[in-house]
């Protein structure tokens, strides 16, 4: 467990062995700092030039010979602040100008805009798509054709799916193929009875994409994203007529 939390500040094991040797030791030289944490000499230099420049080890020239200290335990949660405010800062430059800039690189449409998803782990791609998108649209609604067969198929891999999309406020509109089905919290819900067996299917519309998922075997969904504009609009508009007539 503390190895993944100081993975998180970009300290490996050996990293830290050395480290904690140095707080034993106090101030030593490399070859005393090697045997004390177990790591080869060539390799502990270079560790301790990584260290040096993370601000969490310094050095004292002693005549031709250096002799390091390690920076009170503190300076590793200081080093972890700044990681998070440059991971903040990143990642408000990803939202606010990197991403839509990449987003006018695309054309308008091609075989790019059509995104292919297998099996469990695919289909929870997809359905986690729906709730970030959704998400950022001013009006938190999307629609959806369902028929019987794919619902078993359709949460297994994300159970937590309608919980999620309930905290995030976000709304659905579902058109039932055939029988089954029940409406849920911030969800409306209307049928299509049918005569006869019916195929898994389920199409989801959230402008700009529109995602299509079926079965390509008796256990294995699969799923197509397009993003384009006027497809999911198109799709918007046959689902909005429907939905006034039932």
């Amino acid at each position: 467990m503390d190895d993944e939390i100081f993975a998180q500040l970009g300290l490996e094991p050996r990293d830290v062995a050395i480290y904690k040797a140095l707080l034993e030791l106090g101030p030593s030289s490399i070859r005393t700092i090697a045997e004390r944490a177990g790591v080869n000499r060539g390799t502990t230099y270079e560790c301790l030039k990584a260290l040096q420049q993370q601000g969490i080890v310094t050095y004292l020239p002693k005549g031709q010979r250096r002799f390091f200290s390690a920076r009170e335990p503190e300076v590793l949660l200081q080093l972890g602040e700044e990681r998070q405010q440059r991971l903040a800062s990143a990642l408000k430059q990803l939202k606010g100008r990197i991403i839509p800039e990449m987003h006018h690189l695309k054309p308008d449409f091609s075989a790019a805009n059509v995104q292919f998803f297998e099996g469990d782990v695919g289909i929870e791609q997809v359905l986690r798509d729906i709730l970030n998108r959704v998400s950022e649209q001013p009006q938190r609604v999307y629609s959806v054709f369902s028929s019987k067969p794919i619902r078993k198929h359709l949460y297994r891999p994300f159970p937590t799916f309608t919980a999620q999309r309930i905290a995030r406020d976000i709304r659905v509109r579902v058109i039932a193929i055939g029988d089954g089905g029940e409406s849920a919290e911030l969800s409306e819900r209307k049928w299509i009875r049918t005569e006869g067996p019916v195929d898994a299917a389920y199409i989801a519309i959230y402008p700009p994409r529109c995602a299509i998922i079926s079965l390509a075997s008796e256990n294995y969904p699969t799923a197509v994203v397009i993003d384009s504009r006027e497809v999911a609009m198109a799709q918007k508009i046959v689902f909005d007529t429907l939905w006034g007539l039932l």
